[in-house]
Parts: structure tokens; sequence; C-alpha cells
């Protein structure tokens, strides 16, 4: 009996579907959080198996002083975007509370405002915020991660890059320098390494991954934001995934799964050595 019994139950294993892991993650962030989830991500994790729910808690150009005095201040300023099942809801005019209690949330991650990326002055909140955020996650189990953003294209011209020299060589580094030292004052479970990923990009295809010097392409910068965050957020080599726009080739796809794998190794090693 014992022995019918066992086989009948291998037999219902074979036949029952498995059930798609679902992710739900929260960025807190600006524009580079919008270039970085709002396209490719769900379809990416998709044609893995998995599925995501995807938060966005969107003000343009927003630092983590700003994130944390909204949030002390109950201050309706965000844009929520959300995509559930592939579709993208947005509503206006939300506190970070009540899209931080929206959702269980499994990952919140966070990130600075560009221009002071490098500055690492503008990190003294981000303990606080980091705390405040994970005692407002209804999920006792949330993660908190950083968002590493990217450097200005070369030959940008704005008073914001003017800080870094208007070089982006001397923006990458200190990009990376405040998350070996200042990011790493927050205890921050993991970095989804984007800035890196970008970084490799440059190298291989030249100095044409942003659209307006700051904001990534809608092809193939953003592409390697959404392929960088997937496979961070799955745990699955995104080198191979099935899915990309039809704006983008399959070559040009390839190259930015490769180079978004390799960020992420990077980042494990904490080795940003990029040419």
């Amino acid at each position: 009996m014992k022995k019918i019994f066992v086989a009948l139950l291998l037999s219902l294993i074979t036949i029952l579907p498995i059930k798609a892991k679902v992710i739900k993650v929260l960025a807190i962030g600006n524009s580079f959080s919008e270039d970085a989830v709002e396209q490719y991500l769900y379809e990416l994790a998709r044609a893995q198996g998995d599925s995501l729910i995807i938060g966005n808690a969107y003000i343009p150009a927003c630092s983590l002083e700003m994130h944390l005095y909204y949030l002390k201040n109950a201050s309706p300023r965000y844009g929520y975007r959300k995509i559930v099942g592939g579709y993208r809801y947005e509503e206006k005019g939300v506190t970070l509370q009540r899209i931080i209690l929206d959702e269980p949330w499994d990952i919140i991650t966070l990130q600075q405002v560009s221009l002071l990326s490098g500055i690492a002055d503008s990190y003294k909140n981000l303990p606080t915020l980091k705390r405040q955020v994970k005692l407002l996650a209804t999920n006792e189990n949330v993660d908190i991660w950083w968002h590493m953003t990217w450097a200005y294209a070369k030959g940008f011209k704005s008073a914001n890059f003017e800080i870094y020299g208007s070089d982006q060589q001397r923006m990458n580094a200190a990009i990376q320098e405040c998350r070996r030292k200042e990011v790493a004052k927050a205890n921050f479970t993991k970095v989804i390494p984007t800035g890196v990923a970008i970084q490799l990009m440059r190298y291989r295809k030249g100095d044409t991954m942003n659209r307006d010097g700051l904001h990534l392409s809608y092809t193939l910068g953003r592409y390697t934001a959404a392929c960088t965050w997937c496979e961070m957020l799955t745990g699955r080599n995104v080198d191979g995934n099935t899915y990309w726009p039809p704006t983008i080739n399959m070559q040009e796809a390839k190259l930015c799964q490769v180079e978004a794998h390799e960020a992420v190794f990077m980042e494990q090693m904490l080795t940003y050595d990029i040419p």
C-alpha cells in the first residue's frame, strides 16, 4: 500500500505544474529607477518562468535626503507606478508610507539621485532611511538592497556634471567609491550593479547608452539595466534569456545579457576594474 501511495504521489508531482516563483520588488527612486525597472524587466523574468510584481515610488530627481523628508512628513508627492501581470498602473499624489504598505515586498531598493551619486557626504542619511523603510515593511523578511546607478555620458553639458569635472571616468570612479565606503556603512544585503553593466556596455559599444546624456537609451541602455536587475532578483544567469524587445536584434541582446551577467559577477567579487 505504501509503495502504491508513493507511486501515485510521484505521478501527481509530474502532472501538476510547478508554480512559478513570484518576487515582489519595490524601487524607491526617481527617473533612474524608471529607466531600470519599468520596461523589459517583467518580460525577462517571465521568459525564465518567474513572475515579478514591480513597484516604483517615483519622484523626478529625488535624493536620499528628500526621500527621508517625505517619509517623515507623510508627503503625498509620489507617483506610484506598478506592474502586475505585465500591465502597468499609475497613481499620483501618493505617500511613500502607503506605497510600502501596499504589498508585502520581498525586496525594496534605494538609490541616490544621479548628481549626488558620487558625493560621499550625501549618503549620511542613508542608514536612517534604510531603517525607517524596513520598519514600515509588512514582510518581516524583507531585504533592502542598494541600486548602484551610472555615470553621465561623455560630452554631456550640465552644471551637475561639472561637479565631476565633466569627466565620465571620474564620476564612475566616485560612484564606485561611494558604493565601497558609504553604502557599505548601511549594511545592505545586496547591491544591483546597473552602473557597472552600463559602463561595460560603453566599453563594448561606445558611449551610446544614453538618450540625453544622463537617462538610458530606450533600447540597449534600458534593456541592459533590466537584464542586470533580472539576474539579481531571480538568481538566474540572464545570459541566454529568450526575451528581448523588437527594437533590439539577437546579437545586441546577447551582448547586453553577457555584460549584465559580468557586472553581477564583478559586484560579487567587489571589483570594478573597467577599461
